[in-house]
């Protein structure tokens, strides 16, 4: 008969929670509330799940319920502990269901079950528990072990499956800042009709006009002026799981962030002319080197995040005044008119910001409807070009070894030429920007081309510029290539924080995000390689909506195509943007 008794395991439940910040005020009185929780009975619930149905039933088996109470509190950390009395038939632990019973939502770093054989079971959890009476629903987190969907042990499929399901939500309803919902949704949310009939913006996403990347839904209200746009807020709801921790959250705060940049930008306005038109002299440039800008008054938070973001940019006075001033580059210590130089100019398509659009390209001619945009020859031509590669041959062998480079800024930019000429004080172009690769291994600049569409009555303009020539003089035609020299980094610039930077590595991230959520289970390996790299994605992108690529916010201030900045952006995704080309070698191949 003693043969038949069941035998029991002890196993040891530890499961670790990160406290959140907090002032003196408010952690006695969080303090006192959980004192009064524990005396009330009030704490975690724990339910072991098994690996296995019932070999009867073929049914999930019944789990082992316990009450986890705070045992240890050290830094910022708190573990609670139980114990479990399992049979040995109960199988394989391969979850752990729990609930919240406290007032509170607390951060879940981890559960370790000990009294195995084959040692201690870990639970990585680095999720946010919402109370029980806020989220009824209870809580699953698996073990560390990694499955396949076909491979998951019978007595956890239901639950995987319910776990996606719930983070995908059914696309209704605005979301809360507690959520965990994983839903898409097009850019109607950069406008601000309400506000401003100037800050309509189109729907990027929603048409084949403007095609785009989705982004997480939010489910806000639409604005009275244009229902098609989302009203803005104070806050951007992101997933939980994927908000700033307290640590970044500090370093981070969407307050702190915009009131420091406005502070910024109001300080820089200082350097501009009366008539908004740039820098009076050179002597203005070397100002912010020498003694700087006085900033508007900030805030300690918004002072001290400014000073921790970019130590070197922000000084402290002896007058308590605080004051925008760059420290000089030594390139500008050894030469302070060094980015005149063509030879600067050439190095910056290749170790400047913006490394990725210069390609071997030839012949030139655009893709733009002729009817609209004039004729899409280049007026690059040999005569242009052979007299600044004497002694290197001619155009066809230059072109048949490989030695021409462009950077070709006319398709992208041209249909926005003649809309960005209506905001005052603005102008635009397309470019085209010819590079020789020197026996020396370094680019020469050739030629730029500018174009203007027929517009205004008058037919396509285009003209090419060169650092030498003599149908005018000297002087004039050297400011006149400096000038075009402007333009091309203007433009590449634009193109390097709308395509570049926000495009290809923040907004058509952000898919991929809400997919990997949507589809994959956390027990899932592809899960577990991709989480820590997709972690911040959807809150940094939320902040960019916030101040960065919203109408009239940053982006639009400081780039050429201003208003039509995210269009910009829309026809790069639409026209540019192909998956396979995005990782090397792929890339340079198709350069």
């Amino acid at each position: 008969m003693s043969n038949m008794n069941p035998k029991w395991r002890s196993v040891k439940v530890t499961v670790t929670v990160k406290q959140s910040g907090g002032g003196l005020l408010t952690n006695l009185v969080e303090g006192g509330v959980q004192g009064i929780e524990r005396f009330i009975g009030k704490t975690l619930v724990l339910e072991l799940i098994s690996n296995d149905l019932d070999s009867k039933t073929k049914l999930e088996k019944k789990t082992i319920k316990v009450d986890a109470q705070k045992s240890n509190e050290e830094n910022d950390e708190v573990q609670y502990e139980a114990t479990f009395k399992l049979e040995e038939e109960f199988g394989k632990v391969g979850a752990v269901l729990i609930e919240n019973e406290l007032s509170k939502e607390m951060f879940l770093k981890s559960i370790v079950l000990d009294g195995f054989p084959d040692g201690p079971l870990h639970v990585t959890c680095d999720s946010w528990l919402q109370p029980k009476n806020q989220s009824p629903v209870k809580r699953v987190f698996f073990t560390d072990k990694s499955y396949l969907p076909l491979q998951t042990p019978s007595g956890l499929r239901r639950l995987r499956e319910e776990a996606l399901k719930q983070l995908r939500g059914n696309g209704e309803g605005e979301r809360k800042s507690s959520d965990r919902i994983y839903d898409y949704d097009v850019y109607n949310d950069l406008a601000d009709p309400d506000s401003n009939l100037n800050l309509k913006r189109p729907v990027l996403g929603a048409s084949k006009q403007y095609p785009y990347p989705r982004r997480c839904r939010t489910g806000r209200k639409h604005t009275d002026s244009d229902p098609s746009t989302e009203k803005r807020s104070s806050s951007f709801y992101v997933p939980r799981d994927d908000a700033f921790s307290d640590t970044k959250e500090s370093q981070f705060t969407m307050n702190t962030i915009t009131s420091g940049i406005s502070a910024v930008l109001e300080s820089l306005d200082a350097i501009l002319t009366d008539q908004n038109l740039g820098f009076r002299s050179f002597e203005d440039i070397d100002t912010i080197y020498k003694e700087g800008f006085h900033l508007p008054a900030l805030k300690d938070s918004g002072l001290n995040f400014l000073q921790s973001l970019i130590p070197r940019l922000i000084k402290v006075a002896n007058d308590s005044q605080n004051l925008l001033r760059f420290d000089t580059p030594e390139t500008v210590k050894r030469d302070r008119f060094f980015w005149f130089s063509d030879e600067e100019f050439a190095r910056e398509t290749l170790a400047g910001a913006n490394p990725q659009n210069i390609r071997l390209e030839w012949p030139l001619r655009s893709k733009l409807e002729s009817q609209i945009y004039g004729p899409p020859e280049s007026a690059f031509t040999a005569e242009v070009i052979e007299p600044q590669i004497i002694g290197y041959g001619t155009i066809e062998e230059a072109i048949r070894e490989k030695k021409l480079y462009m950077l070709d800024y006319h398709d992208l930019f041209l249909p926005y030429v003649s809309k960005v000429r209506e905001i005052e004080g603005t102008t635009l172009y397309g470019s085209r920007t010819l590079f020789f690769l020197t026996k020396q291994g370094t680019l020469k600049p050739l030629a730029i081309e500018l174009t203007r569409p027929p517009m205004d009555g008058k037919p396509q303009w285009k003209q090419v510029f060169t650092p030498a020539s003599h149908s005018i003089s000297h002087s004039t035609n050297l400011w006149l290539w400096r000038l075009a020299k402007a333009h091309v980094l203007a433009h590449d610039a634009g193109t390097h924080e709308l395509l570049n930077h926000w495009l290809r590595a923040h907004a058509v991230m952000e898919p991929f995000v809400i997919a990997t959520n949507r589809q994959l289970s956390a027990m899932h390996p592809m899960y577990k390689l991709l989480h820590p790299h997709l972690r911040y994605t959807l809150a940094i992108n939320a902040f960019a909506r916030e101040i960065l690529i919203n109408a009239n916010g940053i982006i639009e201030k400081s780039f050429s195509p201003n208003k039509y900045s995210m269009e910009l952006s829309s026809a790069a995704y639409d026209k540019l943007w192909q998956f396979d080309l995005q990782a090397l070698p792929n890339d340079l191949i198709d350069r």
